[in-house]
């Protein structure tokens, strides 16, 4: 929608799909807030690692945001087919945004009532994912090698 014919077929743009998304709700402190931006930013390189799938992280510029973003990180992973990074996931700071709409309060240690701090990050979205990893474990015999991480889950398979 609205993409004007770029990459506009294949798994990396379809218009339904799944995602596993990961929030945390926090004091309002920026230094907290940081910390937690930090810690889900590394979750997503964490498991991109594992999946041995190359990526790189953006600073997304305030123009690029959503409504109501403080902070926002793309992580793009390398997609071979396009010779290009796509992105993969994203981790958002709101500060206070979505807090004061869902009236999400605390009540501080000097007993202030306070609006959280709201974060979140995609975990993992599929089958958006899917394509940098088939095509970054695809053999030159077409077979695709699965990261170790992954083979436990498939019986100790080493290839698809």
């Amino acid at each position: 929608a609205g993409s004007a014919g770029r990459d506009v077929r294949g798994l990396l743009r379809v218009h339904q799909f799944l995602k596993v998304e990961q929030y945390v709700i926090c004091e309002a402190d920026e230094a907290v807030s940081a910390e937690w931006h930090a810690r889900l930013l590394g979750l997503a390189e964490e498991l991109l690692r594992e999946l041995e799938i190359p990526y790189q992280v953006i600073e997304t510029s305030t123009g690029d945001m959503g409504l109501g973003k403080y902070r926002m990180n793309d992580i793009e992973s390398w997609v071979p087919s396009l010779g290009k990074y796509r992105e993969t996931h994203s981790c958002s700071t709101l500060h206070d945004w979505q807090a004061r709409r869902a009236n999400l309060r605390y009540r501080d240690a000097d007993g202030k009532v306070r609006f959280a701090h709201t974060l979140n990050n995609t975990a993992l979205a599929s089958p958006r994912i899917l394509v940098p990893l088939l095509e970054n474990h695809q053999t030159e015999d077409g077979r695709v090698r699965l990261p170790d991480a992954i083979r436990p889950l498939l019986g100790g398979a080493e290839y698809l």
